[in-house]
């Protein structure tokens, strides 16, 4: 049954995205700047906030030369006058800490991050491979890959995370749960979401209906919730749903919610509330199509309802296999291993 309310919808109260570097005021004090991304998803957003004589950056981008010459740009026309003080990142992931460490260099700004987040990025950065190692090859098999893009992945460099990312210099300032602090006359209180990423940051003006909402909550696509060979038994879809109810307690439809893709909205209360369902019900679908025994790649149709394209193909896998992660692990389906060496989960 569901615990929506009829009444209530997605707001969107601007139609669309500015033009790359250029801004739009969001509130008093908060520009919204969109920065290209080299996939399919082409995008994301970053927020600058009026810090008394200076400027707090809310993510930041991929480490590539286009996405630096934009923000050059950034703070040669928009953003002139007044130095770059601090920046926030909500969570690790490249399009978001992309140039954290060439702000850090290059503009002298403080990174605040949670610890996790940094630790992640940083141990990433650090963790170049010419191939891709044993464990992510025995991931990759358990999940079921094709084996026509596992042989291909064998033989090619992966993506590092160094690649996208500048070199993080030591030191950060960590933000944690429920912790308060001001950016210009705003106080925002930080609330602590997982599931897409570990220890991602979330923060809500105490003084106005907005949140930064970073990845953890987005208007119309979900955040991939995926499972990797650095945790491979990891249950990211428990974690979602489990945030999204702690956040529920604290949203209200009226909040005007900033998000790290797509437009920013109101509805964040049903929004939220949505995307729990959203999951339930593939997770229901899910167990009535493991009636037979299948791979977690075998699982893509009735997860995502499309074919799924090579540009997607990994996405969707690490979703795939944190979606069959969640059944077993709580004790809804079995796993056993294949002569291939893959796990198929079946219902029990």
């Amino acid at each position: 049954m569901s615990w929506l309310d009829p009444e209530v919808t997605i707001h969107y109260p601007w139609e669309c995205a500015p033009e790359f570097a250029k801004p739009l005021q969001v509130a008093e004090g908060i520009l919204w700047f969109r920065v290209p991304l080299p996939m399919p998803l082409d995008h994301v957003n970053v927020y600058v906030l009026e810090d008394n004589d200076g400027w707090t950056v809310v993510d930041t981008g991929l480490a590539t030369k286009k996405t630096k010459e934009m923000w050059q740009t950034i703070f040669s026309g928009p953003l002139s006058g007044k130095k770059i003080k601090r920046l926030i990142v909500t969570h690790h992931h490249p399009d978001h800490v992309g140039l954290a460490g060439w702000f850090q260099k290059e503009y002298n700004a403080s990174l605040w991050m949670t610890r996790t987040a940094w630790l992640m990025a940083r141990m990433l950065c650090l963790d170049e491979q010419k191939t891709p190692p044993p464990e992510t090859l025995e991931f990759w098999t358990r999940a079921g890959m094709r084996l026509d893009i596992l042989e291909e992945r064998k033989k090619g460099k992966p993506f590092n995370f160094a690649d996208a990312v500048s070199a993080l210099p030591l030191g950060f300032w960590r933000i944690v749960d429920n912790e308060e602090f001001e950016i210009g006359n705003t106080v925002w209180k930080v609330r602590i979401g997982n599931g897409h990423a570990p220890e991602q940051a979330t923060l809500w003006s105490t003084s106005d209906q907005i949140v930064l909402a970073g990845d953890q909550i987005i208007s119309s696509i979900s955040p991939n919730l995926g499972v990797y060979a650095t945790e491979p038994d990891a249950n990211p879809v428990r974690e979602w749903i489990d945030t999204c109810h702690k956040l529920s307690q604290f949203a209200s439809d009226d909040h005007l919610a900033l998000s790290g893709h797509k437009l920013p909205f109101k509805g964040l209360k049903f929004r939220l509330q949505q995307m729990v369902e959203n999951h339930e019900h593939a997770l229901e679908r899910l167990i009535n199509f493991l009636e037979k025994p299948h791979t977690a790649e075998e699982c893509f149709s009735v997860l995502f309802g499309k074919s799924i394209q090579n540009s997607e193909y990994g996405l969707a896998l690490v979703e795939s296999v944190a979606h069959v992660n969640y059944l077993f692990l709580e004790g809804t389906v079995s796993r056993v291993m294949d002569r291939a060496g893959a796990f198929r989960y079946q219902s029990l």
